[in-house]
């Protein structure tokens, strides 16, 4: 990928001072922009109107956005057939250094490079399971079929829990770990973009009777049920103990290049991944505190989820030491800011 990154770099600053041709829009008449043929590349199309200006704008980004070849280079044919060299000279004027192909290529390039870049970057996790280059082609086929809609990149790679449940073959026997890491760093993603709303704090927690209170859970806040210990699996891919930081005991992952590391043996692991001062951080839960914030989730009163929560394991000889748990739960939880109006 850095090599990748080199290449159009290098192209962009080859061609710094082209410029594309500016398509203005307007009515027929003195002030409409027509286009002159470049180097034999065929009629330009005139834009004198809005509708010509939306045709010519969504023929450039369906040019830019267009699938790359094996080789990571601009596709030549045209889907109707016609050479792309020849479609380019219709809105892109060469110059002295390059023709309107190679003009249009640099775009083409710079647009999959940059997507493929933000998923390597937000899932350096599913990268080592599949292996760097599978997890490259896996992430063309997706962006071929789940082409990026939206400004936040953030929300680039939301389809690929879809994607590789639809296409096993890229994970292979590898598959379930790859659902469920992918899911993980799915909700990384999404604990750093997500909205916090107004915190309700343990003072509000011990007003009135507390088995009677719905406690909504902050919108940041996912609960994972995962079939592998990714957590521990996600640090070790970094350099050790120096590599993530300790926050109310839960950990944080930075960025550090990932070490090679066995993959992790199935194991059930109950995390909840969340913010924190800004900071993205997963945390593992006993499985009773799980089912319990799993029920505050669907709405239930404080009691009642307790009280579901704590059946399967909860005696009258273990009632106080339960009862305790819980306590200590709720605290650290508001400490966290975990609970909203």
């Amino acid at each position: 990928m850095k090599r990748l990154k080199r290449t159009v770099l290098s192209q962009t600053k080859k061609t710094k001072n082209t410029r594309l041709l500016a398509a203005k829009s307007g009515h027929s008449g003195p002030g409409a922009v027509k286009y002159k043929s470049a180097g034999g590349a065929g009629p330009r199309p005139s834009v004198r109107t809005r509708a010509e200006l939306r045709e010519l704008q969504s023929l450039m980004l369906e040019a830019i956005t267009r699938k790359l070849t094996g080789a990571m280079t601009m596709q030549r044919i045209w889907k109707d057939g016609r050479p792309v060299r020849r479609l380019a000279g219709q809105f892109i004027k060469p110059n002295d250094r390059l023709t309107s192909f190679e003009r249009l290529e640099i775009y083409n390039r710079q647009y999959w490079f940059r997507l493929l870049d933000c998923l390597y970057d937000d899932f350096p996790g599913l990268r080592h399971v599949l292996g760097e280059k599978k997890f490259l082609a896996m992430s063309q086929a997706y962006l071929a079929k789940y082409k990026s809609r939206s400004f936040n990149l953030g929300l680039l790679g939301r389809h690929i829990p879809r994607f590789l449940a639809d296409n096993p073959e890229w994970a292979g026997r590898l598959q379930p770990m790859a659902l469920d890491m992918v899911r993980f760093e799915c909700a990384q993603i999404h604990a750093f973009d997500a909205p916090i709303n107004p915190v309700i704090d343990e003072h509000f927690l011990r007003a009135g009777d507390p088995a009677e209170l719905r406690l909504k859970l902050q919108p940041h806040l996912t609960l994972l049920q995962l079939g592998f210990p990714l957590d521990d699996y996600s640090v070790a891919l970094r350099s050790g103990d120096s590599m993530h930081t300790e926050a109310a005991g839960e950990r944080r992952i930075v960025a550090a290049e990932l070490k090679p590391v066995p993959l992790p043996r199935p194991q059930t692991v109950f995390l909840v991944v969340h913010r924190y001062e800004n900071s993205v951080f997963f945390k593992r839960l006993e499985e009773p505190a799980f089912r319990l914030l799993e029920n505050l989730g669907r709405g239930m009163r404080v009691g009642a989820a307790t009280a579901r929560a704590l059946t399967p394991v909860f005696t009258q000889e273990t009632a106080e030491e339960w009862q305790e748990k819980v306590r200590v739960w709720f605290l650290n939880w508001a400490e966290l800011r975990w609970f909203c109006r």
